[in-house]
């Protein structure tokens, strides 16, 4: 008898060995295809069903994270008819397993929309929801994780876990003590807002705002970027969600939020306010009222590259409303910031978020112009119009923003660098608003003429009967004529050759 037991207990420890060596190098990448073509996905799938349970997990576990390292290898597990069986399991099997299982099923779900509906269709929602009214915290989190990557993707899965009947389970598991748990249903509340307006409506119904509202001081770093994420996935569909999350009284305490060591705290932080600032000019009150608008200049000066866009982006917004908006980021001090953003920032979409912003705070009213020119922000708006390498979503953002800057500007001293630069189209604008000035203005026809600007018009070339040509004939028309003969092109030359032809007079 002691002979027979040795064989099978010889057997059980070569597969518990078999499982743990296996899950050992699957954690290394460079493993995974020596693994893969020595057929360890057929060898693994039986041992799910292995009646020993350390087994059955370690294989769950190996099986996760071959399915994690490349949607190929997620694809065989799909292909190997595994899914279902994990699914049974997840049902019956004790809490070591259910963790391991739905790290499969997040590990397949995570790659693509068809690898997470493979996993839809195996059934795994169900049981995923079920596991997240388990006593074991280790359970709810690997369950809610696994929602949330099936979530992410597109609408249409986000609505099957919506339908499973998870949303107000992950509204219960953001109130658990335990902090990993409250991240991951944060995370996944977010990835199921994010889709759409009736998403996001269903997870607002299940009452999750509260409770995330009161999570945005809590000192974990990683826990805010999940709540504010979520916050702002939710904010970003309409005026009526939107004002539902200021309901909740985040004003001004997350502002604090903008000045955390955590990058990511910060960005959020910034998108959840940009997406509630964009929807109306009362909710963009609302936050300068709250010192937003300041404590976010602060925030774009201190911060660079992509975690200051969505602050540049918000004081966009909050100037495109009204002339006083505008006016609330320009006397702030909002408009030097977007300007040194401008200047500094390497990377097209920051720039041309920077140049649409500048373009909101100035084309108001001639004020609102003139405080946005003199930050000298006109000349770095053209370079990045005519720069060669400047992405096509750059030049149209400079190009507006000047326009809009140009049509309102009557600040002449800062016009004057851009009749020197300026290619044709944008040109025209300029001389334009000299036409309006100069004819009511005797110092500035003055000034005209001592810098230089009278003899530079006369340099251009327009087309006759066009705008710039009845532009310059206004400009003309403010000065004597011989005052415009003189600074015309060829007028020294044309002095010249009257001296040459001039017959001196001889006196006696």
């Amino acid at each position: 008898t002691r002979q027979i037991l040795n064989v099978f207990e010889q057997y059980q420890k070569a597969r518990t060995a078999f499982v743990q060596a296996v899950a050992d190098l699957s954690t290394r990448p460079q493993n995974i295809e020596t693994l893969q073509n020595a057929g360890v996905m057929s060898l693994l799938r039986p041992l799910l069903l292995d009646i020993v349970p350390s087994v059955q997990q370690t294989a769950a576990l190996a099986l996760g994270r071959l399915a994690n390292y490349s949607d190929d290898l997620a694809e065989a597990v799909v292909k190997g008819d595994i899914l279902p069986q994990l699914v049974y399991s997840l049902a019956e099997q004790n809490r070591f397993y259910k963790k391991a299982a739905a790290f499969v099923l997040r590990a397949v779900a995570k790659h693509s929309p068809p690898l997470a509906q493979a996993v839809v269709d195996s059934g795994a929602l169900d049981a995923l929801a079920i596991c997240l009214e388990e006593f074991d915290p280790g359970v709810k989190e690997a369950a809610a994780w696994a929602l949330g990557y099936i979530a992410r993707h597109n609408a249409e899965l986000a609505q099957s876990v919506v339908d499973s009947g998870a949303v107000p389970l992950l509204v219960l598991c953001i109130q658990e003590p335990e902090l990993s748990l409250k991240r991951i249903a944060a995370s996944a509340l977010s990835d199921i807002s994010k889709h759409s307006p009736e998403l996001a409506q269903t997870v607002v119904d299940a009452g999750a705002i509260a409770h995330l509202a009161n999570l945005t001081l809590n000192p974990d770093a990683k826990l805010k970027r999940q709540v504010f994420s979520a916050l702002s996935q939710i904010s970003k569909h309409s005026v009526e969600l939107a004002e539902m999350v200021v309901e909740a009284e985040i004003f001004p305490n997350i502002l604090t939020c903008l000045k955390d060591s955590d990058e990511f705290v910060k960005k959020n932080c910034a998108t959840l306010i940009r997406e509630i600032a964009k929807h109306t000019p009362e909710l963009a009150q609302l936050i300068v009222n709250a010192g937003g608008v300041a404590a976010v200049i602060d925030y774009v000066g201190d911060s660079s590259g992509n975690v200051r866009l969505p602050g540049i982006m918000m004081l966009g917004y909050v100037a495109a409303h009204s002339e006083n908006l505008a006016m609330a980021v320009i006397v702030s001090k909002g408009v030097v910031q977007l300007a040194i953003a401008l200047q500094e920032e390497c990377e097209d979409h920051i720039q041309a978020a920077a140049a649409w912003a500048l373009g909101q705070g100035g084309r108001h009213t001639p004020e609102h112009a003139k405080a946005v020119a003199q930050a000298n922000v006109l000349p770095t708006l053209l370079q990045c119009y005519l720069r060669a390498g400047s992405s096509e979503d750059l030049q149209i953002k400079a190009k507006r923003a000047l326009k809009n800057i140009l049509q309102k500007c009557v600040h002449l001293p800062a016009l004057e660098p851009l009749l020197h630069d300026a290619p044709p189209n944008i040109l025209k604008h300029v001389v334009a608003q000299f036409s309006k000035v100069l004819p009511h203005d005797p110092k500035a026809r003055r000034l005209f003429v001592t810098s230089g600007g009278l003899k530079k018009v006369q340099e251009i070339k327009a087309e006759p009967g066009s705008a710039l040509m009845e532009y310059i004939n206004c400009i003309n028309g403010c000065y004597p004529e011989e005052i415009v003969r003189y600074y015309s092109p060829g007028y020294s030359e044309r002095l010249l050759e009257r001296i040459d032809n001039h017959q001196p007079i001889m006196t006696q």
